[in-house]
């Protein structure tokens, strides 16, 4: 496992590093938790990322207690959370639901210390952007939980450039703390928000990336060409709208090609795909999930492909995918 820095910190991630959606307290219990989180971290993994809204809060719970009873340094590893979508939707949803205003942060980022157990939470995002809160509004109180010690770095999930680029100038002109991150989709076939849109803002403001989806919701592991599989991601209850995506015939046929690549290059289909995301420089941190340990000792086993992504494999799988990429 290599590091590397998160866009222009001083905070050096794992290159590869281990997510909770979908699967921590919905697939995954603490004890499961706490066996994946060790096995992650004997591989060299040292973040771990979560949110606010993943599995309404106990995902944070699971996480928490897998960490209490691991008794890590804590010193040693790097968490995350996220805010934008709330916890209560269902009742008295005004100020606490879908926003970024600084009531409901300042309060969210109380409740996910508590459910984590922690004094401080390394990364903290803003889950997606809030077109009704002024971003100077979000940008202080984002800065604020630094400022307080109950966050270390703050940054953005799915903000366009122009977004993140108004936070940073915000933050700017007012000596506040600057967002540092963005985490974004990217896979091969997502790719043109961080291949393109975001490009000035690596060099501009020392843009880092911790990157999700990196098999798009199962797709690039092959095991939606045949419809879906009960078991998979396709198949939970809620998430049904992956479906139409997953069942894709073109993108199905990009994969079966991609495979052959795969095989010559002695790995499977996800750790190729995996070890794609992490090959751009501009990714600090590509994030993988799974619900069982050999899923994430598969997904590890990516760090071992990314010598072999050679520019001729590379323009071979782009060949293959870049017509679908969006």
């Amino acid at each position: 496992m290599q590091y590397r820095r998160l866009g222009r910190s001083g905070l050096q991630v794992s290159e590869l590093s281990v997510g909770s959606w979908v699967t921590y307290h919905n697939q995954v219990d603490v004890a499961a938790a706490r066996e994946m989180l060790a096995a992650a971290r004997d591989a060299g993994v040292n973040f771990f990322d979560n949110a606010e809204a993943y599995a309404r809060g106990k995902s944070e719970v699971v996480m928490g207690e897998a960490f209490k009873a691991l008794k890590w340094p804590r010193l040693s590893y790097i968490v995350s959370t996220k805010f934008f979508w709330g916890l209560d939707r269902d009742v008295q949803p005004v100020n606490h639901k879908d926003t970024l205003n600084r009531k409901y942060l300042m309060q969210a980022i109380d409740g996910s210390l508590q459910r984590m157990g922690l004094d401080f939470i390394d990364l903290v995002y803003c889950h997606r952007p809030d077109p009704h809160t002024p971003i100077e509004e979000t940008v202080w109180a984002m800065s604020d939980m630094i400022s307080r010690g109950k966050a270390q770095y703050w940054g953005t999930s799915e903000w366009s450039a122009d977004e993140i680029r108004t936070a940073w100038d915000i933050a700017e002109r007012h000596h506040l703390h600057k967002p540092v991150m963005e985490q974004p989709q990217y896979n091969l076939f997502h790719r043109k928000r961080v291949e393109q849109e975001y490009a000035r803002l690596y060099e501009d403001i020392g843009l880092g990336l911790t990157t999700w989806s990196p098999l798009a919701s199962g797709l690039l592991t092959g095991k939606y060409r045949n419809g879906v599989p009960a078991g998979s991601r396709g198949a939970i209850e809620g998430m049904g709208y992956l479906v139409k995506g997953l069942t894709d015939a073109a993108k199905n046929a990009a994969v079966t090609k991609l495979e052959a690549v795969a095989s010559e290059l002695g790995c499977s289909l996800g750790q190729m795909a995996i070890a794609w995301a992490a090959r751009n420089p501009r990714v600090s941190t590509v994030i993988t999930g799974a619900s069982k340990i050999s899923q994430l000792q598969d997904n590890l086993g990516a760090v071992d492909v990314l010598p072999k992504l050679t520019p001729e494999v590379m323009a071979r799988i782009d060949q293959i995918t870049s017509p679908l990429a969006s």
